[in-house]
Formats: C-alpha cells, structure tokens, sequence
C-alpha cells in the first residue's frame, strides 16, 4: 500500500495541493498529515482526494476544533492500523517510543527517515517551505517485507520534484 505523507503546511493551500496532486499522482492509496495544518482549505483538500486520510492536530491547529466533527482530524498521539502495520501519529516528537511499526511525525520542519530496532520513523518535513526554499512530502509504501520510503522535494517556483529512496527490511 502507498501512503502519501505531508506535514506543517500551515497556510501555504497552494503547496499543500501541489504535494497532494503529486503524492495522488504517483499513487498514494491513503494521505496522512503530520499536524500543523493551518487553514480549514488543507482540510478540504484531504477530503476531495478522493483518498481515505488522517490528520492530525499540531500546536498551531487550536483553531481547527470547531472543524473536528468534518474531518477525520484526530489528537496525538494518534494509533491505528493500516495494510497489516501499527502506526502511531504526532505532531509534536514527544512520543517517540518504538510502540508501533511505523512512528510519524511532523513539528521539526525537517525530512527524517530512520529505522531503529523494527521501527521506521518518518518526518516528511515541510511543506510550507518556511525554513528553507523547499517544500517537501514523503510517500511510504508498505509490503510484507519492506518500507519503501520516497522523499520528495521541489524548489520554490518549480514544478519538478527531485526524490531520494529509503528501504528497510521488515523484520
């Protein structure tokens, strides 16, 4: 299964739909946002997908409570399953125990991909491109044997992304 993954888009609505369109484009099968979402259109946007989705709520989203019951918005420190894999999912890094297969955050404004003890966990970085001139998303796809991690990035004012690969045997 190919999860899109995007994180801290905070009021930039035309990178987030551009990393969605990519993520949808290369066959995401689910969207999950790491929280800091911003404004109640990235919301919207997760909804037309299309896609099943998760959000979850960062510490600049107090304002989205209001939203909760439109969306499928949920507080952290988020567990669920998904293709056969116990997910757990944040915002904010305080959880970072190794309790759940894949551990996804967001907050950092920064890409990590690190496989630890049979834990992956996951920051797509930013989408906003407030902390440097890229925005940025991830894709995770999930089989059996492996986590196949995509990182993507573009450059402000690009249309072409530029992608690193990540793979980790499940154990």
């Amino acid at each position: 299964m190919k999860i899109g993954i995007l994180s801290d888009t905070h009021h930039k609505v035309k990178r987030s739909q551009k990393n969605i369109d990519h993520l949808q484009n290369n066959g995401a099968e689910f969207l999950i946002h790491a929280g800091d979402i911003g404004e109640p259109a990235v919301l919207d946007q997760l909804k037309k997908s299309g896609l099943r989705y998760v959000a979850v709520y960062g510490n600049n989203d107090a304002h989205l409570h209001e939203y909760h019951n439109r969306y499928n918005l949920v507080q952290e420190p988020h567990y669920f399953k998904l293709a056969h894999t116990k997910f757990k999912l944040m915002h904010l890094p305080f959880y970072m125990s190794a309790d759940a297969e894949v551990v996804l955050f967001g907050h950092t404004h920064l890409f990590e991909c690190d496989f630890k003890n049979g834990t992956l966990f996951l920051n797509p970085g930013e989408s906003c491109a407030r902390n440097k001139p890229l925005s940025e998303c991830a894709m995770l796809e999930v089989s059996d044997a492996a986590f196949n991690v995509t990182y993507y990035h573009r450059k402000n004012k690009s249309k072409h992304y530029d992608e690193q690969h990540f793979r980790f045997e499940r154990v």
